[in-house]
């Protein structure tokens, strides 16, 4: 019976189903087929004038043993780590900090100063950044001689360039997330707050016991998007890496784009791109399944 009420509802919405027909057809050719054939490839020796013989999980075991792999893996985690975590602390921090503001004009203006740098591209801000810390000519280092103090040779120390590419992240997404934030603030009930007051809360209790728990749901969510995105990492680095700095910078994306399009070794890149995807799920099933209950709360 359940059968055959569900055959009657496709039925009735089979005009739907055939207009959405030629996206899902384009998403299965764009998407999901190169996501096959990739995992194909990454099981064969892969020759590129076509074809290729199969061997298996080789590929898959020549990552786990490379120690350049591990490297990156390790680059990626702490830009992308110490990004999500920093971002993430400070976009709810701002967000709380605007709401409190009681002109509008000055909330609109600061929301958008920082929502700007989000609508450049890598290329953009990774200019903007090196050319803001270059040695010679940068401000970083005219403020710094300001102060009779020598310039910084700021991209090519090691020391230094993971947290400026942490810090240069976190410049380019901290508005994007402090406007979700901000949306989800105004959907909490007045009434809430209408209550608490009369009762004689204060400013940081209405915010600790009604607008923080009123964000939670939107926290995990966010946090959990941005979490997808850690290990894929590729447009910053690409742009602002240099050779004196590779040891630090390189993250799994540069290296699978160097294996797989300067290298022209696609299986091994394809077993690699596999890998983090295995990664990204792992961590995305265990978050998720973490805070479950309170996302559908």
């Amino acid at each position: 019976m359940m059968q055959n009420r569900m055959v009657r509802e496709i039925y009735k919405a089979r005009y739907m189903y055939l207009m959405i027909a030629p996206a899902l057809v384009v998403l299965a050719v764009l998407f999901y087929t190169p996501i096959v054939r990739g995992f194909v490839m990454s099981l064969q020796e892969f020759r590129i004038r076509g074809g290729g013989d199969f061997v298996g999980l080789v590929n898959y075991t020549l990552v786990v043993k490379d120690p350049d792999f591990w490297r990156v893996l390790r680059n990626t985690l702490i830009i992308g780590g110490g990004s999500l975590v920093t971002s993430f602390v400070l976009q709810v921090t701002i967000a709380l900090l605007l709401n409190e503001v009681i002109r509008p004009f000055f909330r609109r203006s600061v929301q958008t100063i920082i929502y700007l740098p989000h609508l450049f591209s890598w290329v953009v801000v990774g200019g903007i950044w090196i050319s803001l810390l270059a040695p010679n000519s940068g401000l970083v280092n005219g403020i710094l001689g300001w102060f009779g103090l020598p310039p910084v040779y700021f991209m090519v120390r090691e020391v230094l360039a993971q947290p400026i590419f942490i810090v240069t992240n976190v410049w380019k997404s901290l508005g994007y997330g402090c406007i979700i934030f901000l949306a989800a603030i105004t959907k909490i009930n007045p009434v809430l707050y209408e209550a608490a007051a009369i009762d004689g809360a204060n400013r940081w209790q209405l915010v600790r016991h009604i607008t923080m728990p009123g964000l939670y749901s939107t926290m995990l969510v966010v946090f959990l998007l941005n979490l997808l995105g850690v290990l894929r990492i590729f447009d910053q680095s690409y742009v602002m890496t240099n050779p004196a700095i590779i040891n630090s910078t390189d993250v799994v994306m540069t290296y699978t784009y160097r294996l797989g399009i300067l290298q022209f070794r696609m299986d091994y890149a394809a077993a690699v791109a596999y890998v983090v995807l295995a990664m990204t799920l792992v961590l995305s099933f265990f978050y998720f399944n973490a805070t479950r209950a309170a996302v559908l709360e």
